[in-house]
């Protein structure tokens, strides 16, 4: 059976990375998931138009803000964030063309990415499929945390895998992430409450991580290896996917 196709795309953000000269540029991940975002368009270019033609909205919405917001990073300059950058590059792209193009900038995190482009109405009314555009190792999380904050789940999202600019630390932080999210967002359904008990958890793990560097000497490989997971699944849950 074919999935039906998703004429209204959720693109999340994988980072910003400073160039040599110092400008801000999107990193190699978050570069290709805006190619897969206009891989998807190209191959179903006929039903983006005609979803134009019958007067549904078909839109792209790129989401993210800057991660290293929770560590107290300064805030990019403006038009800096990783939606506006993925934004300029669809731009680039031509994807403007075939649908309205939107960028979310305040998120740090896969759960605000969500939270966020909800609060601010992006999305149309009745945008069923909606098409989730990350690397496939990321879409379970992100399956999870959509049909916590939108209501959908199933046949009503559409994975868009991108490929390329990831690395295996993510993937197994992410893993883990995955758990956590479900173990600890688990009976919260308010919006507000959900981002309380994430940068909680991320904080907790932050806390984790600066005591296991303090006890984990170059010969204990297992402490290593655990200092590892917490330090990937806390980068996973603040937004560095």
């Amino acid at each position: 059976m074919r999935s039906p196709t998703a004429t209204v795309l959720l693109v999340f953000g994988r980072g910003v990375a400073r160039s040599g000269g110092g400008a801000y540029v999107l990193t190699p991940g978050s570069a290709a998931r805006v190619r897969a975002a206009a891989d998807y368009v190209a191959r179903h270019r006929e039903a983006f138009r005609r979803a134009a033609a019958e007067g549904r909205p078909a839109r792209i919405v790129f989401s993210g803000g800057w991660a290293e917001a929770s560590e107290g990073a300064a805030e990019p300059p403006a038009g800096s964030r990783e939606g506006d950058l993925m934004l300029r590059e669809a731009l680039a792209a031509g994807l403007h063309r075939y649908a309205d193009l939107h960028a979310e900038t305040r998120s740090r995190s896969t759960l605000e990415n969500v939270v966020h482009v909800a609060a601010e109405g992006l999305l149309p009314p009745g945008s069923e499929p909606l098409g989730l555009v990350s690397h496939a190792w990321h879409l379970p999380r992100i399956r999870y945390l959509t049909a916590k904050v939108l209501g959908l789940r199933g046949a009503d999202l559409v994975d868009v895998p991108a490929g390329g600019g990831d690395d295996d630390g993510s993937r197994r932080g992410e893993r883990l992430a995955h758990l956590v999210s479900r173990t600890c967002l688990l009976g919260v359904r308010d919006h507000a409450a959900l981002v309380r008990r994430e940068r909680r958890m991320v904080a907790w793990l932050r806390r984790a991580e600066r005591a296991l560097r303090r006890r984990a000497p170059a010969a204990a490989p297992v402490s290593a290896e655990l200092l590892e997971q917490v330090t990937n699944t806390r980068s996973a849950l603040d937004g560095r996917v």
